[in-house]
C-alpha cells in the first residue's frame, strides 16, 4: 500500500515538474544573466558601462521574477527525489537468529547500545 501511495505522489510530482519545465529553464537562464551582469558591473570603472550592466541586471531580475512558477516545479523535482529515495529504501529488517549463547547476546546488546 505504501508503494502505491509513493507511485501516485511521484506521478503527480512528475506531471507538475514537466508542466513547469519552461519556467524552470527561463529562471535558470535569467539567473545566469543576472549573475554575469552583477560580475561585470562590479568589474567595470566606466559610468556608461555601469549603467548598461545595471539595465541588463534589472531586465534579468524582472525575467527571473516573472518565472516564479518555477519554484513550484523545483519543489516537485525535490518531491520526486524524496519519493525515489523512499522507493529504494529496504523495508525488510534482518532477522537475527536467537541464540542462547551469552556472549552472542552480549555482543548484540552492546552493538545496540552503541547505536543509540
Amino acid at each position: 500500500m505504501k508503494k502505491l501511495g509513493l507511485f501516485i505522489l511521484g506521478a503527480i510530482a512528475a506531471i507538475i515538474a514537466i508542466a513547469n519545465l519552461g519556467p524552470i529553464i527561463g529562471l535558470a537562464i535569467s539567473l545566469v544573466v543576472l549573475y554575469y551582469s552583477v560580475k561585470q558591473f562590479t568589474k567595470t570603472d566606466q559610468t556608461s558601462k555601469k549603467v548598461l550592466w545595471a539595465v541588463v541586471g534589472f531586465i534579468a531580475l524582472s525575467v527571473a521574477a516573472s518565472n516564479v512558477p518555477a519554484i513550484l516545479g523545483i519543489a516537485a523535482l525535490y518531491i520526486l527525489y524524496i519519493v525515489y529515495k523512499e522507493w529504494k529504501k529496504d523495508d525488510s529488517t534482518p532477522v537475527e537468529p536467537k541464540d542462547d549463547d551469552p556472549f552472542t547476546n552480549f555482543e548484540r546488546e552492546w552493538a545496540e547500545l552503541n547505536r543509540n
